[in-house]
């Protein structure tokens, strides 16, 4: 797999020198500190702004804008949602009959989520109930259906303009997939140096494995494999040629399909598979190999959607990928941020800190990158656990989330308040449609015992109750689909001067608001200053919750609030 670099090719070069170019960037335009930030009155305009034209302020144009065209788009592990036929376990055509919840294609009604995009958990077969570690890349889990359901559920979400997107782990396969039991039983096999066998390339079985920090060497009939994640899940050998054709032409069959894109499971761990091997050489290899996916991709699809997962907090390392490579990375450390802001009701600044990063991954994709960004996954202890069960705690993260640029990920259930802690079958328990444990389409292959007893946690309980969890989520997607800044603009810091509120305008060439909100449970009030161009906002065009005041200059927001100022 990746070996140490006695070679570093002219492109890992360019790399390095850009990374470092990219990180003084970023650090010159996130020069001084949070007290700094603070003080700020009205920010410094930017050198490519243009000043205010003598013409009224409501046919003003932003002249540069880092637009971010989105839709909202819902995680769903099939497995937890929706059961069609009884057997208690989640599948494709329970997904099908439940679309009207999540879209029902019709912007005129209100009683659906409003989202734009589905991504899918693996649906792949596997021998765990959760996916990750596929036997047949080409074939649905029984246990959800069959290919043929696959394509009635695409063309059903299309009808409703929803896409779409599903995992694809190609980082590690299942033990039992018949390319590494071949592997294993035979060193003559073709699929011998499809994995990475210590004894065959002349290295030590050991060393801690970058995914868990356990050891990332397992020994079987007398050999050792890498398999940094756990060992029933052997890493694939990308620097074999034909590994990485036959994952391109899986990910080709994909989108033939109808398959919209996809979420790109591991994706930093390609060739970064112990701890020794975090380096810019290895993520410039990532890089290299997800470049050479997305155009093989693009064949079939130039507008497939992919993001990819890259655990890490740092901008340089995530924008790097960002590169010809993924349309979007999940923003891991503003998902951190934002329940942090909520959980302590204080602003951390997470405009200030986005508006510069955008900046880097702007110039990294030439404009076209995406951010995700999601309050908890999967992987994470469900954002309703982490904020102890605190409703207006919930709301405000939702605002937060659905009022930020980028495509925002909702994981199933979070619009309606489950819980979820680890151990990880805790957080992919069943969807609750009705109050009781079992109904109409219940899923129970998992107790749920974090969500057991708890009232009003289910779809029946808040769907026409407008004040719920779920009416403020579906309130909050169709003002962000409603309103051309808040869907596909980008961001501005906005100095609010009051630690318990947090401002951000979002602008696209033709459109600009000024997003406020109140994390705290007392009433606040700010002073509106004209923003970098000399624009002033002076009329509320939205407020959630109980309606905010504006008198001349003094914004006024109740306890959790969010004012949608124009």
């Amino acid at each position: 797999m990746y070996k140490s670099a006695t070679s570093i090719t002219k492109k890992n070069i360019i790399f390095n020198l850009v990374g470092i170019s990219l990180t003084a960037l970023l650090l010159t335009s996130c020069s001084g500190d949070a007290g700094n930030k603070a003080s700020i009155a009205s920010p410094s305009p930017k050198t490519d702004s243009v000043q205010p034209p003598a013409t009224p302020q409501a046919t003003k144009v932003i002249a540069t804008v880092d637009e971010q065209p989105s839709t909202v788009y819902y995680e769903l592990f099939v497995r937890s949602f929706y059961d069609s036929d009884g057997d208690g376990i989640g599948d494709l055509k329970g997904i099908t009959q439940k679309l009207d919840y999540l879209n029902d294609g019709n912007p005129e009604t209100n009683n659906d989520l409003g989202i734009g995009g589905i991504w899918l958990m693996p649906i792949n077969p596997s021998p765990s109930y959760h996916g990750y570690d596929v036997t047949d890349y080409l074939s649905i889990n029984p246990d959800y259906g069959t290919l043929e359901d696959f394509q009635e559920l695409i063309t059903e979400a299309h009808k409703r303009g929803i896409k779409i997107i599903m995992d694809l782990v190609v980082n590690h396969t299942s033990k039992e997939h018949p390319w590494f039991v071949d592997s294993a039983k035979n060193t003559d096999s073709k699929y011998r140096d499809w994995y990475v066998w210590a004894e065959d390339q002349g290295r030590a079985a050991n060393g801690a494995s970058a995914a868990g920090g356990g050891n990332a060497w397992h020994s079987l009939l007398g050999s050792h494999y890498l398999g940094g994640f756990w060992e029933g899940m052997p890493d694939l050998n990308f620097d074999n040629a034909e590994v990485r054709t036959e994952m391109k032409d899986i990910g080709k069959f994909w989108l033939e399909q109808g398959v919209d894109g996809f979420r790109l499971d591991a994706a930093k761990h390609i060739y970064e598979d112990l701890l020794s091997d975090k380096t810019e050489a290895t993520t410039a290899k990532n890089v290299s190999w997800w470049q050479e996916f997305r155009k093989a991709m693009n064949e079939v699809n130039p507008e497939a959607y992919i993001v990819g997962e890259v655990w890490e907090n740092s901008a340089v390392t995530v924008g790097a990928y960002l590169d010809q490579a993924f349309d979007s990375s999940f923003n891991f450390g503003l998902a951190e941020t934002l329940v942090n802001s909520v959980k302590t009701e204080k602003d951390s600044g997470t405009a200030f800190t986005l508006e510069r990063t955008y900046k880097l991954y702007s110039k990294i994709s030439d404009n076209q990158f995406t951010d995700a960004t999601f309050l908890t996954n999967h992987d994470q202890n469900r954002v309703m656990s982490q904020l102890d069960n605190n409703p207006n705690h919930a709301k405000m993260a939702a605002a937060l989330l659905l009022t930020l640029p980028g495509n925002p990920f909702i994981y199933y259930g979070e619009e309606i308040g489950m819980l979820g802690v680890k151990p990880d079958e805790g957080l992919r328990e069943p969807m609750r449609w009705v109050a009781a444990d079992q109904g109409e389409g219940q899923t129970t292959w998992e107790p749920g015992s974090n969500n057991a007893g708890a009232i009003n946690v289910d779809v029946e309980s808040q769907l026409n109750d407008s004040s719920s969890l779920l009416g403020r989520y579906r309130e909050l997607i169709a003002l962000r689909n409603e309103v051309p800044a808040l869907r596909d603009g980008g961001i501005r810091d906005y100095a609010s001067g009051n630690t318990g509120v947090m401002a951000y305008e979002r602008l696209t060439t033709q459109n600009q608001v000024l997003v406020v909100h109140n994390l705290t449970g007392k009433e606040q009030t700010i002073v509106l200053h004209p923003n970098v161009e000399g624009f002033s906002y002076s009329k509320i065009l939205k407020t959630i919750t109980i309606k905010s005041t504006l008198n001349s200059d003094q914004l006024t927001l109740p306890p959790y609030s969010t004012a949608i100022v124009e």
